[in-house]
């Protein structure tokens, strides 16, 4: 049952607003058994730490193609040198996967802590890239008209709610929705916590999540946002976000399949994280997007879509549309709006190359691309040792500059100050 419209008041930070919203959690009953199931798994999952990830259930099979590894160097364009230590950072700060890639060929992989090419990552927020691959997947194929359609034209339960209708698809991507931000949840029935974990947390996101904003006038990074992804891909295309995901992505690109979560058996996927796909699923995903969206000479993404992902919003200079962009540097650079000094990642120096954008999740797990020097490094694992602090430059500018280059080649275009 939809909620009535009401009115909350919320102070955001140092912002103060009054906006309609959808009723909160009080007017809201679920069944006896989705409650008992969800303080069952607030007890055994962070939404902070990621503990217990692994104990998630149910997870859903999503089907990909047959497991094949993308070629391998013969020769390297990379100086070994440079590949070795990039292997010694990245093995000394818990990694579970190194790959470098260039010019079409796998130049390094390296694999970790038991795993290996076959073996799922646990991708936490890299999953959020894939909805924006899934959303231009869906306007390729004609379930969506374009970034700027409304999302109330799927999420029909905000239909005559004014503020909400001035949500766009793009918003979605962009973190730009106005939903109150990610932070700290102060207990299980914190909405961060029920929008996380519960057995109804679509439910629980598109008739309690609180707006604090209007859409499209700040940056907040919150994972709500990203998962209102997989109910409208559902909605969209009459598929479930599985098998859209399977058939218009993942075979499409000869990626190996593996699991996602789901809420409740038959119930919805989580688009915001955990999707789990072995290494090469990630680095082929990046190899599309190197190649503007083209897969061996099919468009598989709208002509332009990839510039857009790699475009940045005023709100935010360092975030696109589901990737982070190099920007200007900043030496600490966070998820949250950038006025924010929380859980910042720390840049020893500018990009290498100013063109450089990535998937960028917990835990320090990267997928830097850089299309000036037709590269991408994959790092997948946990966050480092405390004393090991991660140095989100290090890996790129390690590999950047062991490019063996022609005499009196030009070095790229470093990230601007």
């Amino acid at each position: 049952m939809q909620g009535k419209a009401m009115t909350f008041w919320i102070k955001p930070l140092s912002l103060a607003v009054l906006i309609p919203t959808m009723a909160l959690a009080s007017a809201q009953t679920y069944w006896p058994e989705d409650e008992a199931l969800f303080l069952e798994r607030y007890a055994e999952i962070s939404n902070i730490t990621g503990r217990g990830l692994e104990t998630y259930s149910p997870l859903e099979p999503v089907v990909g193609a047959p497991m094949k590894s993308l070629p391998k160097a013969q020769k390297l364009t990379i100086d070994a040198a440079a590949l070795d230590a990039a292997k010694s950072y990245a093995g000394e700060r818990k990694s579970s996967v190194l790959i470098v890639w260039r010019k079409g060929k796998i130049e390094a992989e390296h694999y970790f802590n038991g795993y290996d090419a076959t073996r799922p990552i646990i991708s936490k927020s890299l999953a959020k890239p894939v909805t924006a691959l899934l959303i231009g997947r869906a306007i390729k194929l004609g379930y969506i008209q374009s970034l700027d359609q409304p999302v109330a034209d799927f999420i029909t339960e905000w239909k005559g709610d004014a503020v909400r209708e001035k949500m766009k698809i793009r918003h979605l991507l962009d973190m730009r929705t106005g939903f109150l931000m990610q932070g700290v949840p102060s207990g299980p029935q914190d909405i961060l916590n029920r929008a996380y974990l519960h057995p109804r947390h679509d439910e629980i996101i598109i008739r309690e999540y609180p707006l604090i904003n209007e859409p499209g006038v700040r940056y907040d990074y919150s994972n709500a946002t990203a998962e209102l992804i997989a109910p409208l891909i559902e909605r969209a295309t009459g598929k479930r976000y599985s098998t859209f995901l399977s058939e218009a992505l993942l075979k499409p690109i000869g990626a190996a399949g593996g699991s996602v979560w789901v809420n409740r058996p038959g119930g919805m996927a989580h688009s915001g994280c955990c999707l789990m796909l072995p290494a090469q699923s990630w680095l082929r995903m990046a190899v599309l997007l190197m190649n503007d969206g083209n897969w061996q000479g099919k468009a598989l993404l709208p002509s332009g879509y990839v510039a857009g992902m790699r475009t940045a919003t005023a709100e935010n200079p360092h975030y696109g549309l589901g990737v982070w962009v190099a920007g200007r540097y900043v030496e600490r650079r966070g998820f949250a709006h950038p006025s924010i000094a929380i859980g910042q990642v720390f840049h020893s120096e500018p990009y290498a190359a100013k063109d450089l954008y990535m998937f960028d999740g917990n835990s320090n797990q990267v997928v830097y691309i850089v299309p000036s020097q037709d590269l991408i490094v994959l790092r997948t694992g946990e966050g480092p040792p405390k004393t090991l602090e991660w140095d989100n430059a290090h890996l790129p500018n390690l590999i950047i500059r062991g490019i063996k280059r022609r005499p009196n080649e030009a070095l790229p275009e470093p990230q601007l100050r």
